[in-house]
């Protein structure tokens, strides 16, 4: 009995202590902390103009912002590594968010193949080529470093390459509402 006791001390104790490293994080605030940006200058923030970019496709044709954007409201960048998670937020774009803004462009973004060969197998491989999806071969990292992309990051750039959403893809409610903002 002495034993569990003194285990369970332990274990309360480690929790406690892992628990003291992580200071004003145990209650988040929930404001965003990234500084202000000015609107229209060229950056990766919410008002901002997105950077012109030029990248190939699966397909190998070459992408840049103005033929993401000919002809449609907006476009979407969606930041993937193939993985699970990924799987599940791009699962329910295709199936609950595209078919609702068919005069949007929606784009994977695969920063992490290292090539365009690399990437249409990832594709390939995930049930993601010849979709409702475009997939980006971010082979020099160009999308990465101008919209500061990782894992999840979801970008949507309007008609006009303004900026009005960069941030995680939680449940894709914050994703609705800012393409059903497009104008």
């Amino acid at each position: 009995m002495s034993f569990s006791k003194s285990l369970c001390s332990m274990a309360i104790a480690g929790v406690l202590l892992a628990c003291a490293g992580c200071g004003d994080n145990l209650f988040p605030s929930g404001s965003d902390k990234r500084s202000e940006v000015q609107a229209g200058s060229i950056g990766s923030g919410v008002s901002q103009k997105a950077p012109d970019f030029s990248v190939t496709d699966t397909n190998g044709t070459t992408v840049t912002l103005a033929s993401s954007l000919a002809g449609r409201k907006g476009a979407v960048f969606y930041f993937t590594m193939w993985c699970p998670i990924c799987d599940s937020h791009m699962s329910s774009m295709r199936s609950s968010i595209i078919p609702r803004f068919p005069d949007v462009n929606f784009f994977l973004v695969d920063y992490v193949s290292g090539s365009v060969s690399d990437a249409a197998g990832a594709a390939s491989a995930n049930g993601y080529a010849g979709g409702v999806f475009t997939t980006l071969a971010d082979v020099n990292n160009t999308l990465e470093n101008n919209f500061q992309g990782t894992m999840g990051t979801t970008v949507v750039v309007d008609n006009a390459g303004i900026i009005r959403m960069n941030e995680d893809y939680r449940d894709g409610e914050r994703l609705l509402a800012t393409l059903a903002g497009l104008p």
